[in-house]
C-alpha cells in the first residue's frame, strides 16, 4: 500500500522539481541543504500543497473576472484583489472579515445580505481552512506531522463549498457569484480546479494515513444536508 501511494504521488514531486529546475547558469540547479531534512513524504506534501494553493489562486482570479463588481469593492484591479487575499501577513484574516475565518467565512461570503467582497470571503475562508489542515505550515520536514483526518475533512469541505457556490442565489434567483455556465468560453473550468484540489487532498490523505498508521473516519452526507466538517479544532 505504501509503495503504490508513494509511486502515485511522487510524479507530482517530479513535475514540481522540473518546473523549478534551471535556476542556475546554463540550466543547472544548486544543491539545497534543506533537502537533507526532508523525507519522500515531505517532498510529496510540499508538491501537493503547492498544487492545491495554485488552484485556489486560479479560482480567485476566475471568480473576480466573472464578478468584477467584487474586486472593485476592495482593490484597484483583479491582481491587487487576489494579492490581498493571499498576502502572508494577513494569514487569511483580512481586517474586513471582523474575526470570521475558515468555513464560517465561506458561508458569510455566500449570504444574500453580505455587502463585502464575496470572492475575498469565499476564497479567504477556503484558504484559511486549508492552511489549518496543513498545520499552518508552508513547507514540511522530517519532524513535521500532518493529521490525515484534517486533510480528508478539507477535501470534503472543498466539495461542499463548490456545491454551495453553485446553489447560492438571491431572492430573484440570480447567482450571488457567477461561476460555471454552459458556455465554451468558461467550459466548467471552475469544476476542474475544484476537482484538482479535491484529488490532491484525497491522495495526500492516503499517503499521510499510510505513513502515520492512522485511520480516517469517513463522512456520509446527502447533498441536501451538506455541513462543513471540522478542521482547525481537531487534535
Amino acid at each position: 500500500m505504501r509503495v503504490s501511494l508513494l509511486a502515485a504521488a511522487f510524479s507530482a514531486v517530479l513535475t514540481a522539481c522540473t518546473a523549478t529546475s534551471g535556476s542556475g547558469p546554463q540550466g543547472t540547479t544548486g544543491f539545497d541543504p534543506a533537502q537533507l531534512a526532508k523525507t519522500d513524504v515531505d517532498r510529496i506534501t510540499d508538491a501537493h500543497r503547492r498544487e492545491i494553493f495554485a488552484s485556489l489562486h486560479l479560482l480567485a482570479e476566475k471568480l473576480y473576472r466573472r464578478n468584477p463588481r467584487e474586486w472593485r469593492k476592495s482593490a484597484a484591479s483583479v491582481e491587487a484583489a487576489v494579492g490581498r487575499i493571499f498576502e502572508p501577513r494577513y494569514a487569511w484574516r483580512l481586517p474586513e472579515f471582523e474575526g470570521k475565518w475558515g468555513t464560517e467565512l465561506v458561508l458569510l461570503g455566500l449570504r444574500e445580505d453580505y455587502r463585502g467582497d464575496r470572492v475575498a470571503a469565499f476564497i479567504g475562508g477556503l484558504g484559511g481552512m486549508l492552511h489549518a489542515a496543513f498545520e499552518e505550515k508552508t513547507e514540511f520536514f522530517v519532524t513535521d506531522d500532518l493529521d490525515p483526518q484534517k486533510l480528508y475533512n478539507s477535501a470534503r469541505n472543498v466539495e461542499i463549498a463548490a456545491w454551495k457556490l453553485a446553489q447560492a442565489h438571491d431572492a430573484e434567483g440570480r447567482p450571488l457569484l457567477l461561476s460555471n455556465e454552459m458556455n465554451p468560453e468558461y467550459n466548467l473550468s471552475f469544476e476542474r480546479e475544484f476537482g484538482k484540489m479535491i484529488g490532491n487532498l484525497d491522495l495526500l490523505t492516503d499517503v499521510v494515513a499510510d505513513k502515520t498508521h492512522r485511520g480516517i473516519v469517513k463522512a456520509i452526507q446527502s447533498v441536501a444536508s451538506f455541513m462543513f466538517l471540522p478542521v482547525a479544532g481537531l487534535k
